[in-house]
């Protein structure tokens, strides 16, 4: 770091008008990048569309001093060259595939495969609920008739076991009262014995 305070002040101005250059810079590539994929997938409609915005971007770079005038030319032609020759018929491209590409159509295929799959279990599985509804429906529809005569049976079982009771109940209250003075007696004989 410089000492002289307008040097110091030059260092940071440069600093930001570089990081400036620099992200206009790559607003240019970006888009001669864009153009040029365009072409490469034999997209030429896209491609049409995008070489106005690309060339603005290209001269957009030349007014903010990025790049020369003269190289702005020369990329804006070879551009204009490269889409004319391919409309044409001049320039013949054949769609290459790096491994990144294959990679990615991998993966997607991949995907869609488990999503396939994850969707057809699904449906099994809305099946197989399905099917246990309908049984559980079936299976209680044929136990309502059932349970109607199996509710009339113990109610009738209920009753008879009612007058088995009310039958036993006096012969047991009879048997009860007949301890209860014996143990009355007994105890009314042992307190004048503790006197």
């Amino acid at each position: 770091m410089p000492n002289i305070k307008s040097a110091k002040k030059r260092v940071l101005v440069i600093r930001k008008k570089n990081l400036e250059n620099r992200m206009i810079r790559t607003q240019m590539n970006n888009a001669i990048k864009k153009f040029n994929n365009a072409i490469d997938t034999l997209n030429l409609e896209e491609a049409d569309k995008l070489l106005p915005a690309t060339m603005s971007t290209i001269d957009k770079a030349v007014s903010k001093g990025v790049i020369h005038k003269n190289q702005a030319a020369n990329k804006k032609s070879a551009l204009s060259k490269r889409l004319s020759d391919v409309k044409s018929g001049k320039l013949v491209i054949s769609i290459k595939k790096d491994n990144k590409t294959i990679a990615a159509e991998k993966a997607r295929a991949a995907q869609e495969a488990r999503a396939a799959i994850k969707a057809e279990n699904a449906r099994k599985a809305a099946e197989r609920q399905a099917a246990k509804i309908e049984a559980e429906k079936a299976k209680a529809e044929a136990e309502k008739p059932v349970k109607k005569t199996k509710e009339k049976a113990p109610k009738a079982e209920k009753a008879e076991k009612v007058e088995k009771t009310e039958k036993k109940a006096p012969a047991k209250k009879t048997t009860k009262k007949k301890e209860e003075p014996a143990k009355e007696a007994a105890p009314a004989t042992e307190e004048p014995k503790a006197e």
